[in-house]
């Protein structure tokens, strides 16, 4: 299974806090609200992630790296203005060879991403 993070939005609602910091960075709690993320889909087994960037999206690309340090590979796909999901889904296509899953990047859950695949 793959997923891809949306992660380009501005975050202007949490302004003047994502000015200079995007939104997926944000720390929530011990680590960074996209970080959540990425290990709640590890410990479902996902470990092809694609992150959809446009706003700051360079610092996001640095914090997280090619997520070795989180036991997954991460690419990314860089908008020049945001596409929104279908939009962003639509430029990874020639990436995506299996089941995938959306996910926000900046929106925490614990989701039975296993169990949600199934049904």
């Amino acid at each position: 299974m793959q997923a891809v993070i949306m992660a380009g939005g501005k975050g202007t609602r949490l302004r003047p806090l994502t000015v200079n910091i995007p939104k997926p960075i944000v720390p929530i709690v011990d680590a960074p609200m996209m970080e959540h993320t990425i290990k709640l889909l590890k410990k479902h087994g996902v470990r092809d992630i694609m992150v959809t960037v446009s706003y700051l999206g360079d610092k996001i690309e640095k914090f997280f790296g090619d997520g070795s340090r989180y036991g997954v590979s991460i690419i990314y796909s860089h908008e020049e203005e945001p596409l929104g999901t279908a939009g962003g889904v639509k430029l990874l296509e020639e990436q995506i060879d299996d089941t995938f899953i959306v996910m926000s990047g900046d929106v925490l859950t614990d989701i039975d991403i296993t169990r949600l695949v199934r049904t």
